[in-house]
């Protein structure tokens, strides 16, 4: 039986939406009406980046030997049983194993279904139609994260667990998707075999031991990125605490995503205007400045920070990779983003729990602003170093 491409790329585009459908995307606050404290959410947020590190290889190996949809199944699977347990749970080690669960979903499907899809067009030889079809997937998991997290937050004083009940429902939704998928007969991985943790380790110490500009730069935008993402998840608690209604909590959601949607617009045009290192400089004085200026501690400018460094994430990824493609050969471009997501990993690892337990024992805007203070002691350092280089 010949594989329906058109319905393989449909059903996946249904995939993508169901599995980025972002309806628990305010699980700090979820986790803080469970009785959680912000240290052991911040451990919960580790122990998710812990697991997707060690399930990296693993997953891998398993699209290798068996099909795309089995993966796939496998993958839904994991993300229902994480909101059951999440949802019925009530206590930090059945948390725990919930992230784990979802840590598990989140690799299963990374990747496979990227794969399943350009793996449907080779036999009718369209894979020239693939880029477009990727840029179509991002906007769906844009939309679908947004969607998600607006419901959300009608949910917040109302009935919080039923964020789960849906993410279970949605669960199901995305397997039947998966069920009405076609295997291709081709089981490839995009021409790119899979990296274990050794390979990746290794070319991390070789490229970066010996490149000191690339090793400054992919560890300042792990924590960068780290920044921005820990800002964003325990803005959740400031407004858990100062007791933001259901509208406005969605209404700030939505603006947040319109803000980063024009980010992501305006990127190319600004890297026109502006040289790398000016417009690099530029991004990290402001995220600088944000975070200093979070001492102030006044809940309306705490807002528009909030916004501002949801901004700030939108416009340095693009930014920072074009800076990688000069500075690396094409050929180890893919292995070198990996480590970066590493980098960022362990960022997150280090950097979510400690910023719960600052923001637990003083309060958000001691904790952000301290790490101002660090972040500028590290922009002076790296930006000496790299004035060093171009010296030499």
């Amino acid at each position: 039986m010949k594989t329906k491409y058109p319905r393989n790329i449909n059903h996946g585009y249904a995939y993508t939406f169901f599995s980025y459908f972002g309806i628990t995307g305010l699980w700090v606050m979820y986790l803080q009406t469970q009785g959680l404290s912000l240290v052991e959410i911040g451990l919960c947020e580790s122990i998710f980046h812990i697991a997707s590190f060690i399930f990296e290889v693993p997953t891998g190996v398993l699209a290798d030997r068996f099909t795309y949809r089995s993966v796939l199944i496998m993958g839904r699977i994991s993300a229902i049983l994480s909101a059951i347990v999440i949802l019925l749970g009530h206590s930090f080690w059945w948390f725990a194993i919930g992230f784990v669960l979802s840590a598990l979903s989140y690799n299963l499907q990374s990747g496979t279904i990227d794969a399943l899809m350009y793996d449907s067009l080779i036999k009718s030889k369209q894979t020239n139609v693939f880029p477009k079809i990727i840029s179509n997937v991002n906007v769906i998991i844009e939309f679908g994260d947004t969607v998600g997290v607006v419901i959300a937050g009608f949910f917040v004083h109302w009935h919080f667990g039923l964020t789960y009940v849906i993410s279970i429902l949605i669960g199901f939704l995305g397997l039947v998707t998966v069920l009405l998928m076609n295997e291709p007969k081709l089981n490839t991985s995009l021409n790119e075999p899979h990296q274990t943790i050794k390979s990746i380790a290794v070319t991390a110490y070789q490229t970066l031991s010996h490149n000191r500009q690339l090793r400054g730069l992919m560890l300042f935008q792990a924590f960068f990125t780290g920044i921005c993402t820990t800002y964003y998840y325990y803005f959740q608690s400031l407004m858990s605490k100062n007791h933001f209604s259901s509208i406005f909590i969605s209404s700030l959601l939505i603006v947040s995503a319109i803000v980063n949607i024009i980010g992501i617009k305006l990127t190319p045009t600004i890297q026109k205007q502006f040289s790398k290192r000016k417009l690099l400089t530029s991004l990290s004085f402001c995220l600088t400045i944000l975070l200093l200026t979070s001492w102030l501690n006044l809940l309306p400018l705490l807002i528009t920070l909030f916004l501002v460094s949801q901004l700030l994430g939108s416009l340095v990824e693009p930014i920072f990779s074009s800076y990688y493609n000069d500075l690396i050969d094409s050929q180890q471009r893919a292995t070198l983003l990996s480590v970066a997501s590493v980098l960022f990993s362990v960022s997150m690892i280090a950097l979510f729990p400690a910023m719960g337990w600052l923001i637990q024992t003083h309060n958000f805007s001691f904790a952000f602003g301290s790490v101002g203070i660090i972040l500028l002691i590290v922009l002076t350092m790296m930006f000496h170093n790299l004035r060093l280089t171009n010296h030499n």
